[in-house]
């Protein structure tokens, strides 16, 4: 019984125990608090400086990175962006070229604009006092040097192609290529095997490696953009748009004194509407697999060759456009003048006699022939005395 009691005022001991350490416990908990209080209180100063001192240099180096130019003296560059390039690569050409004070911070400016897979490749002027999101704007707008390139009136497609190949715009072989695609001709809205006629002649700002496709699709949206205001002439005349241009490309290869067009117009319309063969010298050499060159001279072998171009040996228009005419030899066509020209021959002086019998044509060929004859021997002879 004894025992019993004893065992019952030792739990209770400890019970005691136990209540006197947790209020202990409390105590020491309720002094840690207030002493953590106490000590935020007493660095608060020291907190807030700290925190401003963070964003300070965040906004340093979003400034650095983002904001700020890689020098304050301005250096034009050109650079050139490859197509395919990743964005790595083009960040490290930039740096190199001091467009960018870090091809990384430029990375992550342009993850953080989602831009990565908008940039654009081409050849870019840029200066080192561009900061980095004007730098990544001109990227992604695609913003490139573009070249002047002059595309004179009368060449034809090849001509152009060498234009084109010569100012690093696109390959000759793949412009003319594509300008013989059937499937991108009907596309436009043209037929016939080739664009022949209808790559409007004109200058046109162009940047290297734009590509054959574009560079069409600019001339040929020049050309329906000049054509438009000379179609309803041509449905009062009756002619379709490809014979304005067959005819108009021939005029532009005939006519060496604008004053002229509208006459050389006139000798054509006068033959066909009489069933006459055009009998234009530069239709026989068209499409001639070995080209002549401007300065040789079409031989009698030329116009006696059969072709569906050379208009010696078939009546009628030719086959298809000749050259690439400008908007005088178009507005010839439609505007020729009011004569009754049948025949032009050159006076070799870059103008022509015209006649309206074949008589007087066939005087003025022996007269200018042989004027032609005797210059050329003058000439030789000033060679050879010199």
């Amino acid at each position: 019984m004894a025992m019993k009691i004893k065992l019952s005022n030792f739990r209770i001991l400890l019970d005691l125990l136990g209540k006197i350490d947790l209020m202990d416990d409390r105590r020491h908990f309720a002094s840690k608090a207030g002493s953590l209080s106490l000590w935020f209180k007493e660095r608060t100063s020291d907190l807030l400086l700290t925190l401003a001192g963070l964003v300070v240099v965040l906004l340093a180096t979003i400034y650095v990175h983002f904001l700020s130019p890689p020098s304050w003296e301005r250096h034009s560059k050109v650079v050139n962006i490859p197509a395919g390039m990743s964005f790595h690569e083009i960040g490290r050409i930039l740096e190199e070229n001091g467009i960018v004070r870090d091809h990384r911070g430029f990375y992550l400016l342009a993850r953080l604009q989602d831009a990565i897979p908008k940039v654009k490749a081409g050849e870019y002027e840029l200066h080192t006092s561009m900061p980095p999101s004007e730098v990544l704007t001109k990227l992604v707008r695609g913003d490139v040097i573009k070249y002047p390139v002059t595309i004179p009136e009368g060449f034809n497609i090849y001509q152009i192609g060498e234009i084109l190949e010569q100012a690093k715009v696109c390959s000759k072989k793949f412009f003319l290529e594509k300008a013989k695609d059937l499937s991108f001709i009907a596309a436009l809205d043209f037929d016939g095997d080739s664009l022949e006629g209808y790559l409007f002649p004109d200058t046109y700002n162009f940047p290297k490696g734009f590509g054959e496709e574009q560079v069409i699709r600019q001339m040929v949206a020049r050309f329906k953009t000049v054509y438009a205001s000379l179609s309803k002439r041509a449905e009062h005349l009756g002619l379709s748009r490809r014979d304005v241009v067959i005819l108009a490309s021939m005029i532009e290869k005939e006519a060496m004194d604008d004053q002229e067009r509208r006459l050389i117009s006139a000798v054509f319309h006068n033959r066909l509407h009489r069933g006459m063969a055009l009998q234009s010298d530069p239709t026989a050499v068209y499409d001639l697999k070995k080209r002549k060159f401007k300065s040789e001279r079409i031989t009698k072998q030329d116009l006696l060759r059969k072709s569906p171009y050379n208009t010696y040996q078939i009546f009628g228009l030719p086959k298809g456009p000749i050259a690439n005419p400008g908007l005088k030899s178009l507005q010839a066509v439609l505007y020729p003048a009011d004569v009754n020209y049948l025949y032009f021959v050159s006076r070799n002086n870059r103008t022509h006699h015209f006649s309206s019998t074949l008589e007087e044509h066939n005087r003025a060929v022996a007269k200018y022939q042989k004027r032609s004859k005797m210059e050329k021997k003058k000439e030789k002879g000033k060679k050879i005395s010199s």
